[in-house]
């Protein structure tokens, strides 16, 4: 049977560019069942822009059915949350998250649901998406190079052993991803130290299978507006992220990590042993690198040993994550 795919579009003072977005989720060739907009106290008229889209588009295509509720939030709420409600509110076996600036291909929910239809315990599928400026014009790179998501990332997540990928750092981007409306139940609430698509992500990577499509289905657009978008990983950035204090970044790291472990075991279904142990050992990594002492030169011992453990390769960036913990001030 086809699966109903809804929309979770979150929207915040963007007035600007939703109509774009929205025309592009309305005129996919696979069209949604309802599309429920979830906006988080916007002070322009991005909700009559979305009134006035909608109606026209719907006048234009009346043999087309496409629902489309909004919610509407009186305090801001923040992007994970306001995505956290969103989900909740929709009704698909298929929930596509929309950042409200983005553009979608024609054929993405054709694309995705159809690999859904065809592998039942897929949970989560994400891709790749062509990096656009503010006016729509292609800056020339993907999403996955610019985040330098490597061959063995892409490797775990194609082998099934996401777990493995995303316990390094997080390679799914929210505007790209699909889920099963069942993951997104196990998942809630969410947890206010991770952001929603790092942790659908790694719910889906722990209970059941997440996949890469490898294929640029979304213009994502760069823009001085964004609240989340593609990190910079240039040489200026790599050197920034050395001489940058350590300490809230690694208090945030270890947090997560803590969250994670204890949101595992009650999990259902429930991680494999094996799985819950990498998440074990996982927050044992962080608590080591959060409690490093000040002194660099006392340092080299532990981190040595986390090295030479293959715990820094495992949980995190490698050498890169060393010189980090080597070099950081306090």
């Amino acid at each position: 049977m086809p699966l109903s795919v809804s929309v979770a579009l979150c929207t915040h003072n963007g007035a600007a560019f939703v109509t774009e977005q929205l025309l592009s989720i309305l005129n996919q060739s696979r069209p949604p069942a309802e599309i429920v907009v979830s906006d988080d106290n916007s002070t322009d008229d991005t909700l009559d822009v979305i009134d006035r889209v909608w109606s026209a588009w719907r006048a234009d295509h009346p043999a087309v059915t496409v629902a489309v509720r909004i919610l509407r939030n009186p305090v801001a709420l923040g992007v994970t949350a306001n995505f956290e409600q969103a989900i909740a509110a929709c009704t698909g076996d298929l929930i596509a998250l929309s950042d409200q600036d983005d553009v979608w291909h024609a054929d993405r929910l054709a694309k995705i649901a159809a690999v859904f239809e065809r592998r039942p315990q897929l949970a989560l599928l994400h891709t790749d998406a062509r990096l656009v400026d503010s006016d729509g014009h292609p800056l020339g790179v993907t999403l996955l190079n610019t985040l330098r998501v490597s061959s063995a990332d892409r490797y775990a997540v194609h082998s099934g052993s996401a777990i493995d990928a995303l316990l390094r750092r997080n390679i799914v981007t929210g505007a790209t991803l699909v889920l099963r409306r069942d993951l997104a139940a196990r998942a809630r609430p969410f947890p206010a130290e991770w952001v929603h698509d790092e942790w659908l992500a790694i719910v889906a990577a722990a209970t059941g299978t997440v996949d890469l499509l490898e294929e640029p289905l979304v213009d994502y657009r760069q823009h001085d507006g964004n609240q989340i978008g593609a990190s910079s990983l240039d040489a200026a950035g790599r050197l920034g992220r050395l001489t940058a204090p350590r300490t809230a970044r690694n208090a945030r790291l270890l947090a997560r990590a803590r969250v994670l472990q204890e949101r595992s075991v009650a999990l259902r279904p429930r991680p494999s042993a094996d799985v819950l142990g990498r998440i074990n050992a996982k927050l044992a990594h962080e608590r080591m690198r959060s409690g490093l002492p000040a002194s660099r030169l006392r340092r080299l011992p532990p981190v040595f040993r986390a090295w030479s453990a293959g715990d820094y390769s495992r949980f995190g960036l490698g050498l890169p994550d060393v010189l980090r913990d080597l070099t950081q001030p306090v």
